[in-house]
């Protein structure tokens, strides 16, 4: 007896539903994504294209924004990741109805309009926190090291760079000589038609490192000046250090110690509030300490969320009297760690009686997580923050920024997290 199977026709004719929304299930993300788009306000955006008349019509904005949000809340960041989808998976398609802009055109539109998209995180997060009905009350604040867009090998020091200038000078000068001696040769066997405009290809080389050298060097002497100004110094008088570097590829870019060593990296920064794993304030930054975040990233909290968080967790990186006094001057209860544990050391108990004199702010914070209660609030740090980064690193695959410069990825990263908080309200409407 012959063995039946499934009916199998690859080339049979398939009816679509003639409505390309019902080509997929009302609560997909993807539908989702397509209805926050269109309750934004993309006029900044639609701007830049109203003023010009010229041409083609452009692919509409909200079209556009679309696909950029949906390949960030599923993975695909690369604009030839992204026309790729348009031709091979539904959701690019139905969000795309019919259109197939190509990879360049998806580049230039997130390049072009960075900073109008990087608003529309405040506007999602209004919206996920109306959603919620919820007011911001406890929030934990991390920072983790996203590589650059640029290789660490690319970087030099200031000492390098003053011995590379030095040696690329006297390499010019020499293939100059060899140059003017190679034209009066030719000069005497050919005439004196040549025009003298092209330069060796070993001599432009040299001549465009040499540049680059040299406006790195000028920036890491303006940075040095501005902080000897800063710190009342004479900045005539200020030299960078010896070991400061400079990346070529993008300068902007700093070396920091991320989870598999050095990296070229910018340091994101994110505060997530607890009931909904939400991020209420988020910003990227060139300091690899994150001491020095902590006020700016509570005034980023209040600027895009427009509230103050009630509670503050954040780990020993943070950690210092004078941010310990700021939070208690906002009306901010904070838990911040006064120092690191080591992996499966228990915590150290609660000292019994009072603290002696000239006890210091930090050590009041060290006793108050000490405590029962301090523990407890303490605890939930890591199951509010660091799952989040866990979802945007190992979940979508987030851990190279693709633009450069320090405003393009601060952009980015208000991409990334705005479509994690997109991720959290399609998941608060269908959970």
């Amino acid at each position: 007896m012959e063995k039946r199977y499934k009916t199998y026709d690859p080339e049979q004719s398939l009816l679509f539903p003639p409505n390309i929304k019902d080509w997929l299930p009302e609560s997909h993300l993807a539908n989702f994504v397509s209805d926050v788009v269109d309750q934004l306000d993309l006029s900044a955006i639609e701007a830049f294209y109203e003023k010009d008349f010229r041409g083609q019509p452009p692919y509409n904005p909200r079209m556009m924004t679309k696909l950029l949000l949906y390949g960030y809340c599923v993975g695909i960041f690369s604009s030839r990741r992204i026309q790729r989808a348009l031709i091979e998976e539904i959701p690019f398609r139905v969000l795309a109805a019919g259109n197939e802009p190509d990879f360049r055109t998806i580049s230039d539109f997130r390049k072009i309009h960075h900073a109008s998209l990087q608003d529309l995180f405040e506007q999602v997060l209004a919206m996920a926190i109306k959603a919620g009905a919820m007011k911001i009350g406890r929030v934990a604040l991390d920072g983790s090291k996203v590589k650059a867009n640029a290789s660490k090998h690319k970087a030099m020091s200031y000492d390098r760079m003053e011995k590379q200038e030095q040696q690329l000078r006297k390499e010019v000068r020499e293939l100059l000589k060899r140059a003017d001696r190679e034209d009066a040769r030719e000069d005497r066997l050919y005439g004196k038609d040549r025009t003298g405009d092209d330069l060796p290809e070993e001599l432009k080389r040299r001549e465009t490192r040499l540049a680059k050298i040299r406006e790195a060097k000028r920036e890491l002497e303006a940075e040095a000046k501005e902080k000897a100004q800063a710190e009342g110094k004479d900045p005539k008088m200020a030299k960078p250090e010896g070991k400061k570097q400079r990346n070529f590829t993008d300068s902007e870019s700093r070396i920091m110690k991320g989870s598999d060593g050095f990296v070229q990296a910018f340091n994101a920064q994110a505060a997530v509030e607890q009931t909904h794993q939400l991020i209420v304030g988020q910003t990227v930054t060139q300091e690899v300490n994150d001491k020095q975040q902590l006020k700016p990233m509570v005034e980023i909290i209040k600027d895009q969320s427009g509230q103050l968080p009630e509670q503050l967790l954040a780990d020993a990186g943070y950690c210092s009297e004078e941010n310990i006094h700021y939070l208690e001057g906002k009306g901010i209860d904070p838990y911040i760690a006064t120092g690191r544990q080591k992996h499966g050391q228990p915590a150290e108990s609660c000292k019994r009686g009072p603290l002696p004199k000239g006890a210091t702010t930090v050590d009041r914070m060290k006793r108050k997580l000490q405590t029962k209660s301090g523990k407890a609030v303490y605890a939930a740090r890591k199951a509010i923050v660091e799952p989040v980064f866990g979802q945007i690193k190992q979940g979508r695959g987030f851990r190279q920024f693709l633009l450069r410069g320090i405003e393009k990825v601060k952009a980015e990263w208000a991409l990334v997290c705005l479509t994690h908080n997109i991720l959290k309200l399609h998941r608060m409407c269908y959970a």
